[in-house]
């Protein structure tokens, strides 16, 4: 067994900073300028860099693979991990390999349907869910074995974290899930997209009912909008997704030059008020192909210069 070595992400939760992370989508081909070039331009604003993993099933350049590049490049990744594509054998196995190159975040999730993605009749996996992967990798960390009961030689040194939605359906559920979550191992949470900002706050009000606020690392998410159209889109065709219509007609109504412009203002007013909601520890940034507005979000809202650790 080994002593875990903090990742730069939890060193900065706790020092009380609050956190900035943001994510980067691998490409749909081997080119690694692809991944390395987003990276560059968000680097200095940012703590820790998710990399998605194959994300809505569309198969694309390995998120292991990612991040190595960008340890390589001296920044901090977020390995993202799903349960749809490997048994437990083979997540077991990623792990250790992330671990060899000193990754020391993940992300566990169960990934999104294969039928949304580029090979609709591929087998989904799903051997263990995603709350038995935060088991999973707490388990290789803190006990140094296998899930067969075997010695690990070094262990995995990693900070973990899951995802959360608080405006899924039903709502009431919302809060006990994130339990579960905390319960199974998960040291740092990174939300679905922030839009209503009321049901938001009601959500984290349930949390810091139940003291999980205490026990977990909220990080909110925000993604800009480009436009009102995208907006239309997110709130009629995304699935788990609140936009309230006072968002889209607040888009609608700015003229579509000026649309984009109107999205980072939106996005920052959001932070702003966030960062006042008690239990709020960080915020994640998901521009999505739109990497280049992470620091003027970043700078706008107050986040900037990030603190050294």
């Amino acid at each position: 067994m080994s002593v875990k070595t903090p990742s730069k992400l939890e060193m900065i939760l706790s020092k009380g900073h609050l956190a900035v992370t943001s994510e980067c989508g691998p490409p749909r081909g081997s080119d690694p300028e692809a991944i390395t070039k987003k990276a560059e331009l968000i680097k200095d604003y940012v703590d820790a860099i998710n990399i998605t993993d194959n994300q809505t099933s569309m198969t694309r350049m390995c998120s292991l693979a990612a991040c190595i590049r960008l340890k390589q490049m001296g920044l901090e990744p977020v390995l993202q991990m799903v349960t749809r594509d490997r048994n437990r054998i083979a997540l077991q196995s990623d792990i250790l390999g992330a671990a060899s190159f000193d990754i020391n975040n993940i992300l566990c999730l169960s990934g999104d349907h294969q039928s949304f993605g580029d090979c609709a009749k591929g087998q989904n996996v799903h051997d263990i869910d995603s709350m038995q992967l935060i088991q999973t990798v707490r388990r290789m960390r803190d006990d140094g074995k296998f899930l067969g009961g075997d010695d690990i030689a070094r262990p995995p040194r990693m900070f973990v974290g899951a995802a959360a939605n608080p405006f899924a359906d039903p709502f009431e559920i919302r809060v006990p899930r994130l339990a579960k979550k905390v319960n199974a191992g998960a040291e740092f949470i990174q939300t679905q997209c922030i839009y209503n900002l009321d049901k938001f706050e009601e959500w984290m009000k349930g949390v810091r009912d139940r003291g999980l606020h205490e026990k977990v690392a909220i990080l909110a998410g925000l993604t800009p909008m480009k436009s009102a159209g995208m907006a239309k889109y997110m709130k009629n065709r995304v699935p788990g997704m609140d936009v309230p219509d006072a968002i889209v007609k607040r888009l609608s109504d700015t003229p579509k030059e000026k649309q984009a412009d109107e999205g980072i203002k939106i996005c920052v007013e959001s932070i702003q008020r966030l960062k006042e909601v008690p239990g709020v520890k960080g915020f994640h940034i998901m521009a999505i192909e739109w990497e280049e507005k992470v620091p003027e979000i970043v700078e706008k809202a107050g986040l900037y210069p990030r603190p050294e650790v």
